[in-house]
């Protein structure tokens, strides 16, 4: 048997961020670099009789070269509510259980790679995006914090600009691990949204996201998220938005804010 030692999740976090700050000189002699981090947090009942509230504290780590973009997120989570909801996930175990606990600590690491495809002119411009994803099951399922396992995604992204209005979508396919117990199936997901650039520096717009459900007695995700950005200078960049759910197997209501210091 093995002894962990136990570590504050938050310092985990820290320690993270030191290290993303300490590769920003060589990053930025490559490529481009920047780190976001932000709050987010929801709300919601997901078909059941007690609320499930998640924060959600996020450090991402960005580097983009050539065609590329490569991105790394360490997340915070603490969860209150009985069991059975994780973030983004969704539903993904029934409970009946009455009881609202809280946990918290490190949540699921996600690393993605992106390779722009296609790219059609400066002005009016289409963009063809292709990414990667991985989803680690670092955060601790015994809190009911994670599924324990890992999940994959792959999906492509398409941008179209016309004069100061950008449309922009997405469809992926996500391959669910199998917590213990719970057999989740593949879903398919996507996104339609668009925003609107009132100012060189601000701009503002709207995404509806649908997923799959990921089990017989689940519930498919519906969302409907409102968002303003602002770039504060050349280095800073803010943005914040608030959420809706339509479905169960959505929060009722959601927002946050994220800050971007590019390098």
């Amino acid at each position: 048997m093995t002894t962990k030692t136990k570590i504050p999740e938050m310092l985990i976090a820290g320690a993270m961020l030191s290290i993303f700050c300490i590769s920003t000189t060589h990053a930025a002699q490559q490529g481009d670099f920047s780190l976001t981090t932000g709050v987010d947090y929801s709300a919601g009942k997901y078909g059941g009789t007690q609320s499930t509230d998640i924060l959600y504290i996020p450090i991402t780590g960005k580097y983009e070269v050539d065609r590329w973009a490569f991105k790394l997120t360490i997340p915070y989570v603490r969860i209150t509510g009985p069991g059975g909801v994780t973030k983004d996930t969704g539903v993904f175990r029934a409970t009946s259980s009455a009881v609202r606990t809280t946990a918290s600590g490190l949540g699921d690491v996600v690393a993605a790679a992106t390779y722009n495809v296609y790219t059609s002119g400066a002005v009016d411009a289409l963009l063809l995006d292709l990414t990667g994803k991985v989803k680690f099951g670092t955060a601790d399922d015994a809190k009911g914090l994670g599924t324990g396992k890992n999940d994959y995604a792959a999906q492509v992204d398409v941008y179209k600009s016309v004069n100061q209005f950008t449309a922009f979508g997405t469809l992926g396919y996500k391959v669910l691990g199998n917590p213990s117990g719970t057999p989740l199936d593949n879903v398919f997901y996507g996104s339609l949204g668009g925003s609107y650039k009132f100012t060189p520096d601000t701009s503002a717009g709207m995404i509806l996201d649908l997923r799959q459900k990921a089990f017989a007695s689940g519930a498919p995700q519906r969302e409907l998220t409102a968002f303003v950005s602002h770039k504060l200078d050349k280095s800073w960049k803010a943005q914040a938005y608030v959420v809706k759910g339509f479905t169960d197997g959505s929060p009722d209501l959601g927002g946050g804010a994220v800050i971007t210091r590019a390098f």
